[in-house]
């Protein structure tokens, strides 16, 4: 079975490192052989959207070095993974060198969800989840790489599990990284309007493939004392 190496992220790493755990979990339950590159970091995202290109070209280039052998890099998260495959070539534009291994690894570089079906095909994982749930439409994933139908498709196949559509699915939440410390007031009010979204469904639980979402729609939820919890995809997959 194919090598998998797991590019957690920051914010993963950092918050939430329960879900590169259930995303391990998922695919060793595959039968694929874990990898942790643990000179890791960051992908160079907030740098680059801040407007410091050349501090994102040197954590970038880092990356590259890092993951160069690596046979499948597997990412839980719409954002860095579009950062890899999409946007590294702007970055290394002047660099032909690190361009050049910018386009070869990118066809490596696998969002998890997407991953689970195009590569593992797979759609049942054999999880168990029992509760309502409903379904965030991340902006990067659905936007930048068109992810939408999979991970429904993936939460179709949890046994117990009901997916409840919010009328606002692919309205954006309001996090957008250095966006939601710059300019709070907005980023609030788009994280309520997606909540009172939410709260239509009667769903217990939010799912996402993007942490950052989760962690800005859960902060603002504990904060309105709704009893609404948030869960990576991995997460729920992982459940048995």
């Amino acid at each position: 079975m194919a090598r998998v190496s797991l590019f957690v992220t920051c914010i993963v790493d950092q918050i939430f490192p329960q879900v590169g755990i259930a995303m391990t979990d998922v695919l060793e339950r595959l039968g694929f052989e874990i990898d942790f590159p643990p000179g890791q970091t960051c992908c160079g995202q907030p740098a680059f959207n801040s407007g410091y290109p050349e501090e994102a070209r040197w954590v970038a280039g880092h990356f590259l070095d890092v993951f160069r052998d690596s046979e499948y890099i597997v990412v839980p998260s719409g954002s860095c993974t579009s950062m890899i495959a999409h946007h590294y070539e702007e970055i290394f534009e002047g660099d032909a060198k690190r361009l050049e291994e910018a386009q070869r690894m990118a066809p490596r570089v696998w969002e998890f969800s997407r991953f689970l079906l195009e590569v593992a095909r797979v759609e049942d994982v054999g999880a168990r989840f029992d509760g309502v749930v409903t379904y965030h439409d991340s902006c990067h994933a659905l936007r930048e790489l068109r992810i939408k139908d999979g991970p429904r498709r993936l939460l179709a196949n949890v046994r117990g599990l009901e997916l409840r559509e919010m009328d606002m699915a692919e309205q954006c939440c309001g996090f957008g990284g250095t966006f939601s410390v710059k300019f709070p007031d907005i980023s609030g009010a788009m994280a309520r309007t997606k909540i009172e979204s939410i709260r239509k469904t009667e769903a217990a639980t939010v799912v996402s493939i993007d942490s950052s979402c989760l962690m800005q729609l859960q902060g603002a939820m504990q904060r309105a004392g709704l009893p609404i919890r948030t869960l990576h995809l991995a997460e729920v997959l992982a459940s048995r």
